[in-house]
């Protein structure tokens, strides 16, 4: 059944006893009436609840001020981006169209919907497409992809230093006494090169041998990690690509009767909302999403406006959250 149907500019001139161009002119606060009118107009309008459709007004002059979002179901960071750059595009005039990633919806059909929608821009979160993709669409609006590093003068980034990032999860985890330390991949994903790169290159600052353990970017991919390391044999502790594969190895080496964190330490990555829950306190690395999603928005609105941009990508550094998980050994 249909909803209520929303009050029109006819509506507002039936109710105040005037013409639709009368009310076109009070409502764009353009001249031509008198304050006597515009009071009548107004008050007409309130007691409807008729309120002016600004994105029309914007599309009407060619603007949109609409930036596309594009992230994807099965990252829960992904969410604390999106809250923050709803906040980020606020602050600058803008509101956030957005478009989901799903398991049987492709990054194609999810930017193809946002172009319908004429946004002026698109925020990529963690692209999984290729960059020559990237270059054809920023040759079409502007394009900041937030979470992954992507090589094109086209194409603008926001991202976290993973490389670092997992330099901060071993440092943490040495400090600790731990030596026989393994990171669970994430494969192919957006972030899981560099992170690699940053565990291999502490692992060898230490003296110490690298195990990398296949992974991904859900729970299951997490339990099916732990089960290796069960029947391969457990490290001291164990890095993981990010928090939501963390909480399914947790799981399962938990329901092995294995101690966390004596037995063995755990580190995730993000710090996203699900790390933080009291029944699981991962420690992680967290990446600071207010700070990705605000310059993802401005160099956006940057773009948009013409504005000279120094450098083509901006790169945050991360830090380590220490929780229940990891401890002296």
């Amino acid at each position: 059944m249909a909803g209520p149907r929303r009050p029109t500019l006819e509506d507002v001139a039936a109710r105040a006893g005037v013409s639709r161009a009368l009310v076109s002119i009070v409502i764009r606060d353009a001249p031509g009436a008198s304050p006597r009118t515009r009071e009548r107009v107004r008050r007409a309008a309130d007691e409807i609840g008729y309120r002016p459709d600004a994105r029309a007004r914007l599309l009407s002059r060619g603007r949109s001020r609409l930036l596309g979002v594009v992230f994807g179901v099965q990252h829960a960071f992904h969410g604390d981006l999106v809250d923050g750059l709803y906040l980020a595009a606020e602050r600058l005039g803008y509101d956030v169209a957005l478009s989901a990633v799903t398991p049987r919806r492709d990054e194609e059909r999810a930017v193809a919907g946002l172009l319908q929608d004429r946004c002026e821009a698109l925020v990529l979160l963690g692209p999984g497409m290729p960059t020559s993709r990237l270059a054809a669409l920023a040759a079409q609006l502007p394009v900041v992809v937030v979470a992954r590093a992507v090589r094109h003068r086209a194409v603008d980034v926001v991202r976290t230093a993973d490389d670092e990032g997992l330099r901060l999860a071993v440092e943490h985890l040495v400090g600790l006494g731990h030596r026989r330390i393994a990171h669970v991949d994430g494969g192919r994903a957006p972030g899981a090169a560099e992170r690699r790169r940053g565990y291999g290159a502490a692992m060898a600052a230490h003296g110490l041998d690298p195990r990398l353990v296949p992974g991904g970017l859900t729970e299951d991919d997490g339990a099916a990690a732990a089960r290796v390391l069960l029947a391969e044999g457990l490290p001291d502790a164990v890095t993981v690509f990010n928090d939501r594969c963390a909480t399914g190895l947790l799981d399962v080496v938990r329901r092995a009767g294995v101690d966390v964190p004596g037995r063995l330490g755990v580190v995730g990555y993000d710090d996203s909302r699900l790390a933080r829950l009291s029944h699981v306190a991962l420690t992680t690395v967290a990446q600071d999403a207010d700070r990705l999603t605000e310059l993802a928005v401005t160099r956006a609105v940057q773009r948009l406006d013409g504005e000279p941009v120094a450098e083509r990508e901006l790169v945050v550094a991360p830090r380590l959250v220490a929780r229940s998980t990891t401890a002296p050994r």
